[in-house]
């Protein structure tokens, strides 16, 4: 009987001794994957406020037309979506 209680004893340790791996496995991978999602967001953001000056300062100098001047916004816009979709993956 008392080799029974020890049995339990080990068992319920190893258990939480895997369960407190998992959890910091888990812990590890959610904080990498926080990063890359902040990276993420952050080359978006860049590539949204070029691709605004951009705009404003074709606009400004008057050298291409508006729709021109909306198609490099688009373009710059997405190559930032680009950007964010290398970082996350």
């Amino acid at each position: 009987m008392v080799e029974s209680r020890s049995g339990i004893w080990r068992r319920t340790g190893a258990m939480l001794a895997a369960a407190g791996l998992l959890a910091l496995s888990g812990a590890a991978f959610a904080t990498n994957q926080s990063q890359q999602r902040q990276e993420g967001r952050n080359a978006n953001q860049n590539a949204k406020q070029e691709a605004h000056s951009n705009k404003v300062d074709c606009r400004a100098a008057n050298q291409q037309s508006n729709s021109q001047c909306r198609q490099d916004k688009r373009d710059t816009k997405q190559g930032g979506r680009q950007e964010k979709r290398d970082v996350k993956y």
